[in-house]
């Protein structure tokens, strides 16, 4: 039997399943299923005289399928940017890999099988060998492969298409995981929300539903071999929720909860224009966090005062060549002018861990996280990093720049850093190229041995980040991007909080200030007590912005720290998460309601 096969003739019950919330918001609609079906071709002998045409007939498909490729590459150039349209540049190499053809032809000419069973054949070694592979580029491989590969077994069949490109009427996408390839296609108008099999709370599933403004549920394990196409379903992103064939009763009771988010979310709107303070008049600043500059405009409609963390590793995905310093610097540029006056954050780049850049020929790593990624990797590679703050620096004269390195472990990791970037200076002053000479150089804290040095630290570093997504990982233990040990990922973790407490202070103590721009910002439950920590700066998806400017406003910054001394005498995660919705209910009810 196929994925989300059911017997049509049972009547359909009414199922809940609970996963992890990855996107906010609430939706209703039928399923549109993505990357289930079964493509099994039927299999037949051949003659050797048959073998030719076969030959033929697989490389004029080859050929129609790099037209298809190149024709939604061109449409969502169009509609979404070019940088998402370079997406497609990786399966375009997975089709023009010759190694994959002459396998084809070597096993056609030695099996006398018909083509479709032959490439089928070949795919199929292709993902099992890559299945067992742990580290995250691989598994993008994988899914890069399984795209293509679908695509020109289809195209041999004869049959239709069964990704994201084919989706017409406005539905919810259910799939076992979505590639970058797979959320670059989704637009607003026909993806209500979407669900997947596998994911967690930080993974780049759920950073770009986030991003794309649509709720989503991921980690729900075997949501594809329960739904068929077709079947309604409730999804609740804010609680991990998928309703499956919900009950008139259960519709309205959403129907009436949805219309009362999109009443309140009108309402935090209005906030835009008024100061993020608290009651007592303490500044704190929001900005948000954008992966490509078309992120830009989330930024400015949700009222961020800023960007707090532009990752720039997503301009070097998903194509066959390393960004040039112009094509960076012009990205940078197009970003700080925008923003302007209000000051842009970059990261310099993350590679490494769940993102890898194929052109930059990272070896594999038994454990990615804990390997050769971020500064490490910078360090090591000079040329590439050098590029990259170059381009940084030359954008910092078109408006308020502020640069940060991901990963810092000390304080020589840091000063070994500044020295590329004294060397950069040095080679646009010798063009006289101009540049902000006092562009603000910050760390990020996401490494343990960071946060318990950041006493060092903040006597050379401008201004800290706190990236928890990394923090809490490191700190207990937990791979945040596998859903298995989803429950163990636990922010309110007191060694988390206490860590988080000790940077701030050793931060201030220096007189520097303190931003967070882990997923942890955009958490309204833990918003009070970090408030009361004296956090300077929240970063957070876009969307989650106006809750926070609700926050703040409606708290005093005395009230906050009492709130944060009570939860930090606490044991347990468990216990100071409870303590801290509580009092979210207690001193914001309405924004307590929609968490």
């Amino acid at each position: 039997m196929q994925k989300g096969k059911k017997d049509k003739g049972k009547e359909k019950k009414q199922l809940q399943l609970r996963g992890i919330p990855a996107a906010p918001g609430i939706t209703i609609g039928k399923v549109y299923i993505v990357g289930v079906e079964d493509l099994l071709p039927p299999e037949r002998n051949i003659t050797e005289q048959e073998v030719p045409s076969e030959i033929s007939r697989f490389k004029k498909v080859l050929e129609s399928t790099r037209k298809e490729i190149i024709n939604i590459e061109k449409k969502i150039s169009k509609e979404m940017g070019v940088e998402q349209g370079k997406i497609f540049s990786a399966h375009l190499l997975v089709l023009d890999d010759p190694v994959l053809s002459e396998e084809v032809v070597t096993r056609i000419r030695k099996k006398k099988k018909n083509i479709e069973t032959i490439f089928a054949e070949v795919l199929n070694k292709y993902v099992s060998v890559l299945s067992e592979a742990r580290d995250e580029y691989l598994r993008d491989r994988i899914s890069d492969i399984t795209d293509v590969g679908k695509r020109i077994l289809r195209n041999l069949i004869g049959g239709d298409t069964r990704g994201i490109e084919g989706l017409i009427d406005r539905s919810i996408v259910i799939a076992y995981d979505l590639a970058p390839s797979d959320t670059a296609m989704m637009h607003k108008g026909s993806v209500l929300g979407f669900a997947t099999d596998i994911g967690g709370r930080t993974s780049h599933t759920a950073i770009m539903a986030k991003s794309l403004e649509i709720p989503a549920v991921v980690g729900l394990e075997n949501i594809t071999d329960i739904v068929m196409p077709g079947d309604t379903v409730i999804l609740d992103g804010f609680h991990g929720i998928v309703i499956v064939n919900p009950t008139k009763r259960f519709i309205d009771q959403y129907e009436k909860e949805k219309k009362k988010h999109e009443h309140l979310e009108k309402q935090l709107i209005d906030l835009k224009f008024l100061p993020s303070e608290t009651l007592d008049k303490r500044k704190i600043i929001l900005a948000g966090n954008i992966e490509l500059p078309e992120d830009v405009a989330s930024v400015i409609s949700h009222g961020a005062e800023g960007v707090g963390l532009y990752r720039t590793e997503y301009f070097f995905m998903n194509r066959k060549d390393l960004p040039t310093e112009e094509e960076q610097f012009n990205a940078y540029r197009s970003v700080a002018a925008r923003i302007k006056p209000h000051p842009v954050t970059i990261r310099t780049l993350d590679v490494g861990g769940d993102k890898f850049l194929s052109q930059l020929d990272v070896p594999k790593d038994m454990n990615p996280f804990l390997g050769w990624r971020a500064i490490r990797f910078c360090l090591a590679r000079p040329d590439v990093f050098k590029t990259q703050l170059k381009a940084i620096l030359r954008a910092s004269a078109f408006g308020k720049l502020r640069l940060m390195y991901p990963m810092i472990s000390g304080i020589e990791e840091f000063r070994k850093a500044n020295v590329v970037l004294e060397e950069a200076k040095s080679e646009l002053r010798k063009k006289n190229i101009e540049f902000d000479k006092d562009m603000p150089v910050g760390a990020m804290i996401e490494v343990p041995s960071a946060a318990l040095t950041s006493d060092a630290l903040a006597k050379e570093a401008d201004f800290f980040s706190i990236g928890t997504n990394d923090l809490i990982q490191y700190s207990l233990a937990v791979d945040r991007v596998n859903e298995k040990i989803a429950y163990l990922y636990e922010p309110t973790h007191p060694a988390v909080l206490n860590l988080i407490r000790m940077t701030i202070n050793n931060g201030h103590k220096e007189n520097i200030p303190v931003g967070l721009c882990g997923e942890v910002s955009g958490d309204i439950a833990l918003a009070i007590i970090l408030i009361g920590m004296g956090l300077d700066e929240f970063s957070s998806s876009p969307i989650a912005v106006p809750e926070l400017k609700k926050v703040i406003r409606s708290v005093s910054f005395l009230d906050a720290q009492k709130v944060t001394e009570e939860a930090l005498k606490m044991t347990t995660g468990t216990e100071i998460l409870n303590y801290a919705k509580a009092k979210l209910m207690e001193m914001v009810p309405d924004i307590a309601l929609m968490n």
